[in-house]
């Protein structure tokens, strides 16, 4: 499942809300989105995890926890289209 992640600190690490998240089981990816111009963080990112229960424990879960200093906003990753 393609988890959304926003409302985050913006010099959160990868491997800091990979670790998050992998108290809830396997994480096979995590991408924090940066401006393509200046290279900086845009406050949000995915989370990829195989396992769907695990998943849905991790975003009832950590949905409004702090990490960093601010309330993470974490959800169902919904289609571009």
């Amino acid at each position: 499942m393609n988890i959304y992640v926003g409302n985050l600190n913006y010099k959160l690490q990868e491997s800091e809300l990979e670790e998050v998240f992998s108290e809830y089981g396997e994480v096979s990816s995590v991408k924090l989105i940066k401006d393509k111009y200046t290279g900086k963080a845009k406050g949000f990112g995915f989370v990829e995890m195989p396992d769907d229960e695990a998943a849905n424990k991790a975003i009832e879960e950590l949905d409004g926890k702090e990490l960093s200093g601010r309330e993470m906003k974490v959800n169902q990753a919904r289609s571009k289209n």
